[in-house]
């Protein structure tokens, strides 16, 4: 382990964050880029990704470089707009999310420094925003689980759009309150506009059955409630890699060709303009997005995808490359336009 000279003091300062992460301070000016060398102080992150992934991760990049990291967890929207309420003043270096609306809205809030160019290269261009403010750090497929059982793959819709149609009246379920859902529907809203989605979510509310989180609906797709449910991959084989209990009469159905319903989500990091330890909050994120940190994903129980550095995803898993995900930039989702429709159509 490479242990740097103050370290003992970046253990006092990054305490000293954690107990203050609530409070807004008074704005400072950021370094100039010349004094922005790696001081050791340790950097905070706020998570909304799995809690267990970033402490693998966190636990990794510190035994090898010897920054320390505070770890501040939440879920997307919450960090997000907390944040955007400290601006400047944000104790945060790092945000890391599971879904890109989170992201996009920092962005748009011009909170972001751009992302170092090494990082940047590490990452493919599908996983990560045109605008190079933030990056790819994992990723997440949407599938239809569904209850073996009950319907066959030749019965499964062809499209994501189909669960809309007067067939699929009762038969499948989601969650529509959560930012993985709603990621979904902001996918929609990019690849198919915005009177498609609105017409799409009044079927969603004539048809589906809402549960609170993708566990519980994959869990009453198991117990026979419900014929199938729209989630992410990960729940799916993270539940087989344990019992199985909540999924042992379940499997999971993509539905590849560009469809809407194929959509591969981004988890994002990004670096704060604020930060006043940026080099070290790059440091970070291209550990993440590097060999070691995707190694990460790919030999973990997190069963999100690896993305970057040429790392394949975890074995257990469909090939990327045979997902057949639309294209879509992920800084185009917009979480506020889909918390408005999804309002009016009375799913949140």
């Amino acid at each position: 382990m490479k242990i740097r000279k103050n370290a003992l003091a970046g253990i006092a300062l990054a305490a000293t964050a954690a107990l203050g992460l609530a409070a807004c301070g008074t704005s400072t000016p950021t370094p100039a880029a010349s004094e922005t060398a790696a001081s050791g102080e340790g950097i905070t992150v706020y998570n909304a990704q799995h809690e267990s992934l970033t402490k693998e991760w966190i636990e990794a990049f510190t035994k090898e470089t010897g920054i320390k990291v505070t770890l501040r967890q939440g879920k997307d929207t919450e960090m997000s707009n907390q944040i955007i309420q400290e601006g400047a003043a944000s104790p945060a270096d790092v945000f890391l999310t599971e879904n890109s609306p989170a992201m996009a809205q920092v962005e748009n809030a011009g909170l972001f420094a751009d992302v170092d160019k090494a990082t940047i290269d590490q990452v493919p261009a599908e996983f990560r925003p045109s605008t190079g403010k933030w990056t790819g750090i994992a990723a997440r497929s949407t599938v239809l689980v569904y209850d073996k059982a009950k319907l066959t793959e030749d019965k499964l819709p062809k499209s994501m759009l189909d669960l809309a149609t007067p067939e699929w009246k009762g038969k499948w379920a989601a969650s529509p309150s959560g930012a993985d859902f709603q990621a979904i529907v902001s996918a929609l809203l990019e690849l198919k506009g915005e009177a498609a989605t609105e017409e799409w979510l009044k079927g969603m509310k004539e048809n589906s059955k809402a549960y609170k989180g993708n566990s519980t609906a994959m869990k009453a797709v198991n117990a026979g409630e419900i014929d199938a449910a729209l989630i992410y991959h990960y729940y799916y084989y993270g539940d087989q890699a344990k019992t199985g209990e909540n999924s042992k009469n379940v499997a999971p159905y993509y539905f590849k060709n560009q469809d809407p319903g194929a959509f591969v989500s981004v988890s994002g990091g990004g670096v704060l303009k604020s930060s006043k330890k940026a080099a070290d909050a790059q440091a970070f994120l291209k550990f993440i997005t590097g060999k070691q940190g995707q190694e990460v994903l790919k030999n973990g129980d997190s069963f999100e995808y690896a993305i970057a550095s040429q790392v394949d995803a975890n074995a257990k898993l469909v090939p990327v490359k045979e997902l057949q995900a639309p294209a879509v930039d992920p800084a185009k989702l917009n979480s506020a336009k889909v918390t408005e429709l999804m309002t009016k159509a009375g799913l949140l």
